[in-house]
């Protein structure tokens, strides 16, 4: 089964999918990671979605950029996460040793919400939900 994780940056997307992938056995990739299978990112997109429809095990696929929504197969379990701007801030701000230049916080302003209207079959809101909340949420829709 192929599990799509998606949503902005620093909302817990990895931290789901690092505890998820010991309990289903699954193997992840994360963003761009496919580029690995092949010399050219047309070849390695390819040899992706071909992994992707007829998965061997379980599949866990993080995504921040909605253009690799397009990769996914149509009968994929699609988990939304999502938070609030200020804990994304916050978090982001974590990765950069306590400073969010203007810049990045411009960025992150402008991507919010980019997820939110896309389909998915559950959403998880990060500032409500635990990370082992998530997992068994997510464990119980694959039963």
């Amino acid at each position: 089964m192929v599990i799509a994780i998606f949503g902005e940056s620093c909302v817990g997307k990895s931290t789901i999918a690092e505890k998820l992938a010991s309990r289903l056995n699954a193997e992840v990739f994360s963003g761009k990671d496919y580029l690995k299978l092949a010399k050219s990112e047309s070849m390695a997109a390819l040899l992706f979605k071909k992994k992707l429809a007829a998965p061997d095990g379980n599949i866990l696929y993080v995504i921040s950029e909605k253009e690799q929504l397009a990769l996914l197969p149509e009968d994929c379990l699609r988990v939304l996460v999502t938070a609030s701007l200020d804990t994304i801030r916050e978090r982001f701000a974590q990765r950069m040793h306590g400073q969010l230049p203007a810049p990045v916080a411009a960025m992150l302003e402008r991507k919010h919400g980019q997820f939110d209207s896309e389909p998915c079959a559950i959403h998880i809101n990060a500032d409500a939900q635990s990370s082992e909340e998530a997992c068994a949420l997510i464990l119980a829709h694959m039963k």
